[in-house]
């Protein structure tokens, strides 16, 4: 992305943002408009492409901390004129060299007050890519700008069954974005030619002029900073180099991955421009619930209801695994909501480490019962004392 991509676009306003917006606002307001613009959406509405790319340029600059803060101060600086092409002291523009080197105390090096202004970034780090110093050696801002650069990162989601959760799977993904075109390589050229190098910028992309002390860069207006001309364009990309792909990668998803886990998968982003390295892939995980286990770290969980009996003269209980029944000893006299371990039915992680199954056991009081087991029940009540209401007996006795 060029400087003068970020003097003329209002990033903000493309995410429909105040510039106050909080980084949690920024991505919410962003992933509002990927949902909404995103090419699977909208097939073959060229708009809604464009917002998209848009949006996504958008969220690049103001996702990332300290290119906020540098495109911040950079269209500050521009958006007051004080650079701006023809501004001169005195004239219609307040141009003011201190406001530049206030900190400096007439040292060659930048001082604090420099850091303060800038936010700790000091000048040099700000303007590199915009000034090239007067006489100074070194690459200029161009050489910087036509270097290689990183492809975008690409988030997406996708819900697992939990039994795939748990278990781990692997799942083809299929994704629109953004690529280097087929038919012309990139190049934006029609099949058989190839791009010149912009007369005007001499193939830089930079176009320089003097402004007092400071030599100004801006990008070439006549190659649009590219440093190249496509004088017959190809006619599947239109001369942008670049096409929206739809393409299908098989993801590896982790024994025990969870609802809400974010997982990076390096280099399977945009590809990058001029030999620069692929940006990451971020799949968002959901996970369905399932209608019998629920899960705690490692662990699954499992509610099963026994009888009264059972839990009074104790049993065999049979229960279900995601490997097939086991069962499971109740002890006699079990109280409702004791918990019962399964060792290693749970999620069994890739170095071997393997979770259990808490069967919690939920004694069950039936409404209804039969007249043979109610006198049952009453000749239980006549031969089993109340539990546990000595004490309460005792106080009744002594407040009598």
């Amino acid at each position: 992305m060029s400087s003068k991509d970020w003097l003329e676009k209002d990033f903000y306003a493309v995410l429909g943002v105040n510039k106050s917006a909080s980084p949690d606002e920024i991505k919410k307001a962003y992933r509002k408009l990927a949902r909404d613009l995103h090419p699977d959406r909208n097939p073959g509405n060229k708009e809604a492409e464009e917002k998209f790319k848009a949006a996504s340029e958008a969220y690049d600059v103001l996702a990332d901390d300290k290119k906020r803060k540098e495109y911040d101060e950079m269209r500050s600086l521009f958006g007051s004129g004080a650079f701006r092409r023809g501004a001169r002291p005195g004239g219609g523009t307040q141009f003011d060299p201190s406001d530049l080197f206030g900190g400096f105390s007439g040292a060659a090096g930048g001082g604090a007050g420099a850091d303060r202004r800038f936010g700790g970034t000091g000048f040099s780090d700000i303007f590199s890519s915009i000034f090239s110093g007067g006489g100074a050696g070194g690459p200029g801002p161009a050489a910087a700008r036509r270097g290689p650069q990183r492809g975008r990162d690409v988030e997406t989601e996708v819900t697992l069954d939990f039994v795939q959760a748990v278990r781990g799977t692997t799942l083809p993904l299929t994704l629109r974005t953004p690529g280097a075109c087929d038919t012309c390589r990139g190049s934006g050229a029609k099949p058989g030619t190839t791009p010149r190098s912009c007369p005007k910028c001499q193939g830089t992309g930079m176009i320089s002029s003097n402004q007092g002390s400071f030599s100004f860069s801006e990008p070439c207006r006549d190659c649009q900073g590219s440093g190249s001309i496509v004088d017959e364009k190809c006619p599947e990309c239109r001369g942008s180099g670049g096409v929206t792909k739809t393409r299908t990668i098989n993801v590896r998803f982790p024994a025990g991955v969870a609802d809400g886990q974010r997982i990076r998968l390096s280099g399977r982003g945009e590809p990058g421009d001029r030999g620069g390295s692929a940006g990451d892939l971020y799949v968002q995980v959901k996970v369905r619930p399932d209608e019998l286990f629920g899960r705690s770290g490692d662990d699954l969980t499992l509610a099963v209801p026994i009888s009264m009996a059972e839990a009074v003269l104790g049993t065999d209980l049979k229960v279900p695994t995601l490997d097939g029944p086991v069962t499971l000893r109740v002890p006699a006299g079990t109280p409702s909501g004791r918990k019962l371990r399964a060792r290693g039915k749970g999620v069994v992680r890739k170095e071997g480490q393997a979770g259990d199954l808490i069967v919690t056991v939920d004694v069950q009081i039936p409404a209804v019962v039969s007249d043979e087991a109610r006198d049952a029940l009453e000749k239980f009540a006549k031969l089993t004392p109340p539990p546990g209401r000595e004490r309460l007996d005792a106080r009744m006795r002594r407040a009598g």
